[in-house]
């Protein structure tokens, strides 16, 4: 790909990138321009990875965003300086385990898997930063799982509210209420319960999507199971 078309914004961004801290400029111009390096500009709306669209390649967002999602459930959502496509760089078969779509128009650069492997061959770092970040996402992803199998409705929204963080006293919900009911593993009639709950005892008043924290420290307090019910 052509690096002149790269910010001073978009270098810093891909040098603080923990694969290539170990890089001068000078290596990584060369992996940039490398014919198998390519650089994507996504309009809104575009599916950048999928089950059925995957490259084989490591992506870095350089601007804009992009939200992750498996099947009706929002998992998170990307932004500039992050990477994707990491877990599922060296699977040997099966589909990519879920999309990304492009929530705002996207610069993204993708690293086919041989160059990955060849930065990995000549700096042993890169290897090891790549596998601690695998190690890494693997214990993150099991303690959400842990969260979200633990406890009742009420204290399993309350984690997802506290988990949203709030700006000027909101959590905005970042999907339906059907989907966050899957994403609690709990029934869409057990997720209005508990929000109900939560609105009789003062602590929370949703608003469609815009959940107003009204006691933050009574919501965070439900997060612990072993707490029980007493509000």
């Amino acid at each position: 790909m052509d690096t002149a078309g790269l910010s001073q914004r978009e270098w810093k961004r891909l040098e603080g990138l923990f694969l290539f801290r170990g890089l001068e400029r000078e290596g990584l111009e060369e992996m940039l321009r490398d014919p198998r390096c390519t650089r994507k500009r996504c309009t809104r709306g575009t599916v950048v990875y999928s089950p059925q669209v995957y490259a084989s390649s490591l992506g870095v967002l350089l601007s804009g965003r992009l939200e992750v999602s498996k099947e009706h459930l929002i998992v998170s959502t990307l932004g500039p300086g992050e990477l994707f496509g990491a877990a599922a760089l060296f699977q040997t078969g099966g589909a990519y385990a879920t999309t990304l779509t492009a929530r705002t128009e996207c610069d993204v650069v993708l690293f086919p898997q041989e160059l990955v492997e060849e930065l990995f061959r000549r700096d042993g770092g890169a290897a090891m930063a790549y596998i601690r970040y695998l190690s890494d996402r693997v214990r993150f992803l099991s303690g959400k799982l842990d969260q979200l199998l633990a406890g009742g409705a009420e204290a399993r929204l309350a984690r997802y509210l506290v988990s949203r963080g709030t700006e000027d006293g909101v959590a905005a919900l970042d999907c339906s209420l059907t989907g966050l009911a899957a994403r609690l593993n709990v029934s869409r009639a057990s997720l209005y319960r508990a929000f109900a709950t939560l609105e009789d005892l003062g602590i929370v008043n949703r608003q469609g999507r815009q959940v107003h924290i009204l006691d933050d420290v009574r919501l965070r307090s439900l997060q612990d199971p072993s707490q029980g019910t007493e509000l």
